[in-house]
């Protein structure tokens, strides 16, 4: 047993574990970026992922590009503390894994290391699939990403859903199945149509996890931030399941009125006056 796993706990999910998925009960999989998160939502998940979407939801960047190895480690750290039993993903960020096979090795070692994650993710474009192929040949677990790729916003002229054409589809279809042939475990799906999930699916061995790609997909995984109602704006594939956001302004503004208006602290929530120790009567105590 690891430090990790408590006493009586559950052993966390692996890589073989979420691959056996394929075609049985649908993959429970969010975003999660720091431990109270992560403690609160992994009785419900099978996969956490430690998304380079932290850059955007917690830092306030434009995009996932300027996301850091540092940050990923950091973030991913926080997670394994809040989580025992879903298997804990991390992003490889843009640029750690591009320039070779060997370069990505020894970013998604330190990653590892550094947070005892249970695998990493890539985004899988065209030249990537001996990446995957070298790293998993090394024991480390890859997840794959097709389709909309966050990373490649700049090439690809924002964030826009993917294989609308069916050039770009067949392109798409080609990255899964390289992914696939390379070893990873799992392949996300993000930002295509139904039909073109459906069919990826249908074809590659390793379990779909979709977002914004239907519920053809194998699995489904969210931004948790997105489906909390943090924010004003979501995709169109996103489902809130709360509205943290107006909640968490309420809370806010009551705190400001309470303490403008000197209601808080109160009685309840102060600790009670010191009191002063008895002064001794003159000559007590001499002999």
């Amino acid at each position: 047993m690891s430090a990790q796993t408590p006493k009586g706990a559950a052993a966390r999910l692996s890589a073989p574990d979420i691959a056996a998925r394929k075609g049985g009960e649908p993959l429970v999989c969010l975003t999660a970026y720091d431990a109270p998160t992560a403690r609160l939502a992994d009785p419900f998940c099978d996969v956490l992922l430690v998304g380079d979407s932290v850059g955007m939801v917690v830092h306030g960047l434009s995009s996932t590009v300027p996301v850091t190895l540092d940050m990923m480690i950091l973030h991913g750290q926080a997670v394994m503390r809040g989580s025992q039993r879903a298997m804990v993903v991390i992003d490889m960020p843009f640029g750690s894994y591009e320039s070779g096979p060997e370069t990505a090795y020894a970013n998604a070692a330190r990653v590892m290391k550094e947070t005892l994650a249970q695998a990493v993710k890539v985004e899988s474009g065209p030249a990537i699939a001996d990446t995957i192929r070298y790293l998993t040949q090394r024991g480390i677990p890859v997840m794959g990403h097709v389709g909309l790729r966050p990373q490649a916003v700049n090439m690809l002229g924002g964030f826009k859903a993917r294989g609308r054409d069916d050039a770009d589809a067949q392109a798409i279809i080609a990255e899964a199945e390289a992914t696939a042939a390379a070893g990873a475990f799992a392949i996300v799906i993000e930002g295509v149509r139904e039909p073109l999930a459906r069919e990826i699916s249908a074809r590659i061995a390793p379990p779909t996890i979709g977002i914004g790609a239907s519920g053809a997909c194998d699995g489904q995984i969210l931004v948790t931030p997105d489906m909390l109602g943090l924010f004003d704006w979501t995709p169109k594939f996103v489902r809130r399941y709360g509205d943290l956001r107006h909640a968490m302004t309420a809370a806010f503004a009551a705190y400001a009125e309470d303490v403008k208006a000197r209601r808080f602290p109160g009685a309840e929530e102060t600790y009670g006056a010191r009191i002063a120790p008895r002064a001794s009567p003159a000559g007590e105590g001499e002999n």
